[in-house]
């Protein structure tokens, strides 16, 4: 109803309302028309006809009225008419007036109006309903479709604060938050990835946008793009790196400090010189950054969104959500892990170029997602071949433990056990619990490791370094050992199926696959060998380990001479560490010492670890003077950085 109409109604209520007045002269003028006509006036106006009680009674009162003035008027002539007329203006002082009959047009016109007013609306809320409700259910059933998707990811459980409120409570998150509290605030866009800090700086623009490229059956293929400027500070980061000097990176840095892969790599350095704080808070920033480049259609929710691993410029943002992530998981915020593991294999679910499903059932599992891990085993099973990995196939089998389904999980548990016997003994010295000798003695899982390939063994221990944890709870010790004795029974029994996978274990798992290594690098787990094929003996940077073979490049490394031939592994860490290092000129002060090659470089092997130690002294003493151990610390412990890129 509009409100020109609101208000005419307001206005002929106050004419109603002045007729009503003291001086009675309009119910005077009322009461002597005849009640024939009252009663005509009465029939035709439709708002006294919403109560046709109250009229008939008031009809009746009045007839009353008349007849007892006649009688007066005949019986007691010397009354006077003003007493009769004071008295019926106090009986119907509280009667509603009578609206004249020269005012019926215009209360028609205001009917008239207000019933077209009320039929607009009721049309309009009929196309509402003809309409809208088509639309909004096809979008609602889009979005109930995306939201059906595994790998679907809620917003709000990206922010770890949300899930630390609801292990420790909100009074201690508020608390720390208003300790943490600034004057700067407002300035920095809020997002979801991470919340910004009030110290960080404004990021005005920092050279980073990102594009749609195509949309394919409701999928959308975007890619990040440089600016010339950005693309000019990047070949200084690479010089950088080159030269192996933190200062640089750190004066990049401060002028630029929005500047991805320089933020990435400082945090590397950072973790080395155990500053984990400050090695997570760069990460976030430089998720931040990458955030707030999106495209406006890019989502980080439905799980439809996808970005190419092969080109370069889109691999900081991989690099920095699985970093985020590992940090994320070290503060036991499991389940925000778990929507970031979700939200890095929706950018490439099919080549999941981190391997991002080796930590998905690990974060599952520690935050009771335990339907969800089901469910997507079996979705992918048929091709993925999840059940094919030593990770999945213990999962599972503990998921449907804390389900209730016994049985199945007992299938399962004994299924994993023929698969992949190698997890058994290094499972149960790393829980600390003590087997019989049955189990110990068994040839099936004592020499399961010596009997397949290299590749499956370091799955395996990169299974147990993760998820050892998970086995320590006191119901599933006993379940485990059951279903141990129940596996040597079939093994005695002759089980075809025991036969069946011991061939499959030597032919299967001959090399470890490049996204795998990316994920053993990364993650940073100790006693984790890195299988290193020949034609990936290259240098490992943090920031983008190990390129695809496809890789599209938009930059070049800066070249630089190579003086050595034959490395051996620890000269290879070393140079992961320190690209410009060279162990012929450190193991040999002879100017022939290089043209002989790896042979000059076992002349004096004592002396070149020294000096491979000194000069890893000498990097971590650049990078936080404060914080290195004294050098008592790093000889007792020589090998405690092994395997780091």
């Amino acid at each position: 109803m509009s409100s020109r109409v609101l208000r005419k109604l307001g206005l002929q209520g106050e004419k109603e309302l002045n007729c009503l007045g003291d001086d009675g002269s309009d119910t005077e003028a009322d009461f002597s028309s005849s009640s024939g006509a009252k009663k005509k006036q009465l029939n035709v106006n439709r708002y006294d006809l919403l109560n046709q009680q109250s009229h008939s009674e008031s009809e009746v009162k009045e007839d009353d009225d008349h007849e007892t003035a006649g009688s007066l008027n005949a019986q007691e002539g010397a009354i006077d008419l003003k007493d009769a007329t004071r008295r019926k203006k106090k009986k119907k002082k509280k009667k509603p007036c009578k609206i004249p009959s020269n005012t019926r047009s215009s209360e028609d016109n205001i009917e008239d109006e207000v019933e077209r007013s009320v039929r607009e609306v009721n049309e309009m809320l009929g196309e509402m309903q003809e309409v809208g409700p088509a639309h909004y259910s096809e979008a609602s059933s889009m979005t109930a479709n995306a939201r059906k998707g595994v790998l679907s990811v809620d917003h709000r459980t990206l922010n770890p604060n949300n899930e630390l409120r609801r292990i420790f409570g909100s009074k201690i998150i508020q608390n720390e938050q208003v300790k943490k509290r600034g004057r700067n605030r407002g300035h920095l866009r809020s997002t979801w990835l991470v919340s910004p800090k009030e110290n960080w700086p404004q990021i005005g623009k920092p050279g980073l946008s990102m594009k749609l490229v195509e949309t394919k059956n409701g999928v959308h293929y975007f890619t990040y793009e440089h600016s010339l400027n950005y693309q000019q500070v990047q070949m200084r980061f690479l010089e950088a790196v080159e030269s192996l000097n933190p200062d640089f990176i750190v004066g990049i840095i401060n002028t630029h400090p929005y500047h991805v892969d320089a933020l990435l790599q400082l945090s590397d350095l950072c973790r080395l010189s155990d500053d984990l704080a400050l090695a997570a808070e760069l990460v976030q920033r430089a998720l931040y950054c990458l955030e707030c480049a999106f495209h406006p259609s890019f989502s980080v929710t439905l799980g439809n969104c996808r970005l190419d691993y092969r080109l370069q410029q889109n691999r900081s943002l991989y690099i920095a959500l699985f970093k985020h992530m590992l940090f994320i998981g070290s503060r036991a915020c499991y389940r925000t892990a778990l929507e970031f593991c979700k939200l890095i294999l929706s950018l490439d679910p099919e080549g999941d170029p981190l391997a991002v499903v080796l930590a998905l059932d690990f974060y599952a599992l520690r935050s009771q997602e335990y339907e969800w891990l089901i469910r997507i085993a079996n979705d992918w099973e048929p091709t993925r071949n999840l059940s094919q990995l030593p990770h999945f196939a213990y999962s599972v089998a503990i998921a449907q433990f804390q389900l209730g389904d016994v049985e199945q999980a007992h299938i399962l548990l004994q299924k994993a056990l023929i698969m992949f016997p190698g997890v058994l003994l290094a499972l149960t010295e790393k829980c600390n619990v003590q087997t019989d000798t049955r189990i110990t003695s068994s040839p099936f899982f004592k020499n399961a490791q010596l009997t397949q390939s290299k590749s499956l063994t370091q799955l395996e221990l990169l299974y147990v370094a993760r998820s050892y944890h998970l086995w320590k709870e006191s119901e599933l010790v006993p379940w485990l050992e059951s279903n141990v004795h129940q596996v040597l029974d079939r093994i005695e029994a002759r089980d075809p199926m025991v036969l069946e996978w011991e061939a499959i274990r030597q032919k299967r798992y001959p090399n470890t696959p490049r996204n795998i290594l990316r994920h053993i690098i990364l993650s940073d787990i100790k006693d984790i060998p890195v299988l290193m094929n020949e034609e990936l003996q290259v240098p490992v940077l943090n920031f983008d380990p190990l390129p695809p073979s496809d890789s599209v490049d938009l930059y070049t490394r800066p070249i630089r001479t190579r003086l050595y031939e034959n490395d051996s592994t620890l000269s290879i860490f070393l140079r992961s560490l320190m690209p410009n290092f060279n162990i012929i000129q450190v193991t040999s002060d002879e100017p022939g010492a290089a043209e002989e090659g790896g042979e000059g470089s076992g002349v004096d092997l004592r002396r070149s670890v020294a000096s491979l130690l000194d000069a890893m002294r000498d990097l971590l003493s650049n990078i936080h003077m404060s914080d290195v151990p004294g050098d008592g610390d790093i000889d007792d412990d020589p090998d405690s950085d092994e395997g780091r890129p």
